[in-house]
């Protein structure tokens, strides 16, 4: 059941205008927590290190049809239940912007451009770690500002464009069933022992629930940054990801600057493309990004309100 705009407007500026606030994550887990935690419950049980390939792809695609399965019907309950009340609409935005993450998406990067303007580097690289996988301890400035530009154009898209789509095509039912296969891609999805097998049904169809959403969140940035198309489409195929390179050869483009290229985890250097023809990201490119997120978000968001002024009554 689709949502209306006006509900998904109201969502994304409740979780634009507070988050969800440390204290109240202190004392109640964001529901993505609860997610998280079926998800190990169940890998720990079907994800078993002597079962056969097979064995754990099946227990990998029967984790992610219950989590996504019961994501989604409580979100189609939830959607019954609020539906055509004034005060549903007001709950549903509400329970709504959870599935939102532009204003935490702001502050993790914001924190790692903040402390890179005080030329402190350890605590930029503490806060790059709280928002990528790769190894941080040896990142300079330069690395540092280029791996939060990249985390913040994915996340555009895995925390603020997907959602809002999932949520305008499917209410609440979509919201939810999306975040919790986005959630399993980020815990299980990888092609590395020992999620090589149990993780191939969440990182496939996570693929699949971003195709669409991947390439409006590069087009958006293409579009609000007043450049970057053509870099955009030459390098977007680049990626291991049939997604993340859309919004990341896009940012590159328009800041005009190189983003990717190798990286190290667990130790071990990975060589990845790089996106776009510019120097290497500094830190002024790291502020540069936030204000470009910040246009991105505002850009949505009137796109939103056209949508409700455009929907039936």
């Amino acid at each position: 059941m689709a949502a209306d705009p006006w509900i998904v407007l109201a969502a994304a500026l409740a979780e634009g205008a507070a988050g969800y606030p440390e204290r109240l994550h202190a004392r109640l887990p964001h529901p993505v927590a609860w997610v998280a935690a079926l998800i190990h419950a169940l890998a720990a049980r079907l994800n078993r290190p002597a079962w056969p390939g097979a064995a754990r792809r099946a227990g990998g695609v029967a984790t992610l049809l219950l989590v996504a399965g019961v994501a989604g019907a409580a979100g189609w309950a939830l959607d019954r239940v609020f539906a055509n009340t004034l005060q549903g609409a007001l709950l549903a935005a509400l329970v709504g912007s959870l599935g939102l993450a532009a204003r935490s998406l702001h502050d993790h990067v914001d924190a790692v451009a903040q402390a890179l303007a005080d030329d402190d580097l350890p605590a930029a690289r503490l806060a790059v770690a709280r928002i990528v996988g790769r190894d941080t301890a040896g990142l300079d400035a330069s690395g540092a500002a280029a791996a939060a530009l990249e985390s913040l154009a994915e996340s555009f898209n895995d925390g603020v464009v997907a959602p809002l789509f999932w949520f305008l095509v499917g209410g609440l039912a979509g919201l939810f069933a999306y975040k919790a296969v986005n959630t399993a891609d980020s815990l299980i999805g990888h092609k590395e022992p020992p999620f090589r097998h149990f993780g191939w049904a969440a990182a496939r169809t996570d693929d699949l629930m971003n195709l669409v959403p991947a390439r409006l969140a590069g087009a958006l940035i293409a579009a609000v940054g007043r450049r970057g198309w053509r870099v955009m489409l030459r390098d977007a195929g680049k990626h291991a990801s049939p997604n993340a390179g859309w919004p990341e050869a896009a940012m590159a483009a328009a800041l005009e600057v190189r983003l990717g290229g190798p990286v190290a985890y667990d130790g071990v250097v990975h060589d990845r493309p790089v996106f776009g023809d510019g120097p290497v990201a500094r830190a002024a490119d790291l502020a540069r990004g936030l204000a470009l997120y910040r246009r991105l978000c505002l850009v949505v968001a009137a796109l939103l309100l056209t949508g409700g002024l455009a929907w039936p009554r």
